[in-house]
C-alpha cells in the first residue's frame, strides 16, 4: 500500500486503487491554491506512471466540498485607491490565467486514462460540481445536494460545469440550477442521470463506491481505457466518426490473449491475469 499526505487530500493506492480524500472537513473541504497544484499533479503521476486501474475520489467530514476558497477574491481592506485601481487591473489580466489553471485542474481528470469514481456526501458546491462532473461515475449519499453556487456571488461558473453538466442531464434544468443557484437534492440528481446511485451512509457509499471501483479494476486495463477513451470522444463526434474511431482503434489496440484470457478467468471464476497499462511517454519538448 502507498500511502500520500497533501495539504488538501491524502492519497492511498492499494489494491490496483487509488483513493483521493479531500482531508480539510474543518474548513469545508475548500479548494485553496494548493488544491489546483496537486489534484492534477497526482491523478497525471497516477495515470503516468501506471500506479493503479482506477481512482475515487471522496472527502471526509459532513460536507463533501464547499467548492473554491472564496478568501481568494477578497478584496484587502487597507489598500489605498491606487493600490486599489493597479490591484484590480492586474486581477482582470490574470483572470483568464487563473481561470485556464482551474479549468485544468479538472481536465486531468477527464484526460486520465483511469475511469475516476466520486464519492460524494453532503454539499457538493461551486467547484466541487465542476469537479464531479468531470469524473467517469458519481455516488452520493441521501443528504447529498448539488449546487451551481456561482450565481448566488455575482460570477458565471467557468471551472466546467456548464460544458460538462448539459451532456449529464436536460438543459433546462442546467439552466434552472445556474440562473437560481438553487440546491438540487440527491433524489433529484438521481432522477435527472447526474448520479448513479444514492446510499443511505457515507460508510455505505464509500463501501459501494469501493465495490464498483474492485469491479473495474479486474478487468482488462486496455479495455478500459478503450472505453473511457471513445465515450469521451463520442460526445462531440457523430456516430460515423465515432464507429470508424473505434474500428480504427481495435485495430491497433485489441489483443486477442487479452480477450482470451478474460474469457477464461471468467470461466474459472478467477481473476484475470492482465497486462497493465504501459506508462506514458513523455511528449517531444516536455520535462
Amino acid at each position: 500500500m502507498t500511502q500520500q499526505h497533501f495539504e488538501t487530500f491524502d492519497l492511498t493506492i492499494e489494491n490496483e486503487i487509488a483513493h483521493i480524500c479531500l482531508n480539510r472537513p474543518d474548513k469545508r473541504n475548500s479548494m485553496i491554491p494548493s488544491f489546483w497544484e496537486d489534484l492534477p499533479n497526482v491523478v497525471q503521476d497516477i495515470d503516468d506512471g501506471a500506479k493503479a486501474r482506477v481512482i475515487v475520489i471522496s472527502s471526509s467530514g459532513p460536507v463533501f466540498t464547499a467548492g473554491m476558497d472564496l478568501n481568494a477574491f477578497t478584496p484587502k481592506s487597507h489598500q489605498n485607491a491606487d493600490e486599489a485601481k493597479r490591484e484590480r487591473i492586474r486581477h482582470g489580466a490574470a483572470f483568464y490565467d487563473t481561470a485556464r489553471k482551474t479549468q485544468a485542474a479538472f481536465n486531468a481528470l477527464e484526460a486520465c486514462r483511469l475511469p475516476v469514481l466520486a464519492a460524494i456526501q453532503g454539499g457538493c458546491v461551486g467547484g466541487g460540481l465542476d469537479m464531479v462532473t468531470a469524473c467517469d461515475m458519481r455516488y452520493c449519499t441521501q443528504d447529498a445536494f448539488f449546487t451551481i453556487f456561482e450565481i448566488n456571488i455575482g460570477m458565471t461558473a467557468d471551472v466546467g460545469t456548464f460544458p460538462r453538466l448539459v451532456q449529464q442531464m436536460p438543459e433546462g434544468l442546467v439552466r434552472e440550477l445556474a440562473y437560481t443557484g438553487r440546491r438540487m437534492a440527491a433524489d433529484e440528481a438521481l432522477s435527472t442521470g447526474l448520479v448513479n446511485r444514492v446510499f443511505a451512509s457515507h460508510e455505505a457509499m464509500l463501501a459501494g463506491v469501493m465495490e464498483i471501483a474492485a469491479e473495474i479494476a479486474s478487468k482488462a486495463p486496455l479495455a478500459v481505457y478503450g472505453c473511457k477513451h471513445m465515450i469521451n470522444y463520442s460526445k462531440d463526434h457523430t456516430t460515423a466518426d465515432t464507429l470508424d474511431y473505434i474500428a480504427i482503434w481495435n485495430a491497433s489496440f485489441l489483443q486477442s490473449q487479452e480477450m482470451q484470457e478474460a474469457m477464461v478467468a471468467n470461466a474459472e471464476k478467477r481473476p484475470g491475469d492482465f497486462v497493465p497499462l504501459p506508462g506514458r511517454q513523455k511528449s517531444f519538448g516536455s520535462h
